[in-house]
């Protein structure tokens, strides 16, 4: 392990979390019970606009969905930022929960999601090995292509 911050291990990646989005209907964006925060969906986006529309595996490659779960989970990270103070609080990521708008014939799913799990584990390091669950909606919302959860102990 590292003394790096996972902001700083972010950073190192070449991104930067944005500030934490508000919800877009009536919920809250982030809960705290316990010891756990969990986040609501969070959705690519981008200085207030969605960064990927459209079905991965129609209008948008495999690596557009790589892209676009990495963006959704940056968005779920500055929720979880927000609820804990800063993210060296977490102790361990939990769950990664991703849910995915894909073309009918789009089988890698796993590899879209990894976008994800791929920030997670770099962030967090051994505190960022999760489980996760990959789900897909024949509509997603806001014709958004992710959809990110995170549960995380702090």
């Amino acid at each position: 392990m590292t003394d790096k911050t996972p902001e700083q291990r972010i950073a190192e990646l070449g991104l930067k979390l944005p500030p934490a989005a508000g919800a877009v209907a009536n919920y809250v964006p982030w809960a705290i019970t316990g010891n756990l925060v969990m986040t609501s969906g969070n959705l690519p986006w981008r200085d207030g606009k969605l960064a990927y529309v459209g079905k991965i595996g129609r209008e948008l490659s495999g690596e557009d969905g790589y892209l676009s779960c990495q963006l959704s989970c940056l968005n779920a990270l500055a929720q979880i930022r927000e609820a804990a103070g800063e993210l060296s609080r977490v102790k361990r990521i939990v769950r990664l929960e991703g849910v995915l708008g894909v073309a009918d014939d789009f089988k890698d799913h796993p590899n879209c999601l990894n976008g994800a799990s791929d920030l997670i584990n770099t962030a967090f390091e051994d505190k960022g090995r999760h489980t996760r669950m990959i789900y897909t909606n024949p509509v997603m919302p806001l014709d958004c292509t992710s959809l990110v959860v995170l549960y995380a102990e702090i």
